[in-house]
């Protein structure tokens, strides 16, 4: 026998099976159940009886109460921090039970995403991109027992094969059928973009602590305004094009460049242009929210 010849091929078959079960024992998970019943510990508890050497983690629940738009949100800010074969379980599914599809993505950068096929993945696909995309096969990947349950796919489904997928009990390509990567549900929003004079773009999210409100106008965009330190900004949101909020503020590198409860515009730590009051709320002071149906517009004042 040509050895030669043979341990290459051996090494090729240990890549490829390697390729199939790249996951890291690592499962984070995010939802809008809140904490102050057991459907979170439910769903660890299944992961847990699939390998309890699983690493389980909270992303989190406290999502509002069916907003996709926000799961979108925070898979989008976290995702890309966590290591290529983490296997994320997102559960924010106003539509459970219906014909919309379960799905388990694969980012091209490596990490998995366990969820409806609802509009959670809006971001991620843009961002990051989805490598490929598969409907669970739900006679495979289900928990025992859980048949006629149809209320909580977040345990009996998406925590279930999650884990089993993040353990190495089935590979991804055993999840099931492929489906087309670029047809993921999408929710329409305000792109960020330049108009002449005018940056146009969303209200992705709020800094719900503080009140301040973050867009996904980039710095690389706001930029091109050439607006220095100190320069006032004008700024116009809407909520589904209804104005709600006019208004001048200086871009500012830090908060205390202005007086306690005055506006200022500042980039966060993900540098997408921000507004904000002085240890106060510009959210709560001049009612605005986020969202797909939130929208800003600037210009140099």
């Amino acid at each position: 026998m040509d050895f030669r010849k043979t341990i290459p091929f051996a090494l090729l078959l240990l890549s490829l099976v390697n390729l199939s079960f790249s996951q890291n024992k690592i499962v984070v998970f995010q939802s809008d159940f809140g904490v102050k019943d057991g459907a979170v510990s439910a769903m660890k508890g299944v992961a847990m009886g699939v390998d309890t050497n699983l690493k389980l983690y909270d992303l989190t629940h406290e999502i509002p109460a069916y907003n996709i738009w926000e799961a979108a949100y925070r898979l989008e800010q976290t995702v890309n921090y966590w290591p290529a074969g983490t296997v994320f379980v997102s559960v924010v599914d106003p539509g459970v039970g219906s014909n919309r599809k379960s799905v388990v993505v694969k980012t091209k950068t490596g990490q998995f995403i366990v969820t409806p096929d609802n509009g959670t993945l809006t971001l991620i696909a843009e961002s990051l991109g989805i490598a490929e995309r598969r409907e669970i096969d739900e006679a495979l990947n289900r928990r025992n027992g859980s048949e006629q349950s149809y209320t909580f796919h977040g345990r009996d489904v998406y925590a279930y094969t999650a884990a089993r997928l993040a353990a190495g009990v089935i590979s991804f390509e055993q999840v099931g059928k492929l489906l087309p990567a670029d047809s993921v549900v999408k929710i329409p929003y305000q792109h960020a973009k330049k108009e002449g004079n005018i940056i146009k773009g969303n209200i992705s999210i709020l800094d719900v602590q503080y009140g301040n409100i973050w867009t996904n106008i980039p710095a690389a965009l706001f930029k091109q305004l050439n607006i220095g330190f100190g320069q006032k900004l004008h700024i116009t949101l809407y909520k589904n094009k209804t104005k709600i909020y006019e208004g001048n503020a200086p871009y500012v590198q830090t908060f205390s460049a202005v007086a306690n409860g005055k506006e200022l515009v500042y980039l966060n730590s993900l540098m997408q242009l921000s507004f904000a009051l002085n240890q106060g709320s510009f959210a709560a002071k001049y009612s605005v929210g986020s969202g797909s149906e939130w929208s800003v517009e600037i210009r140099k004042e």
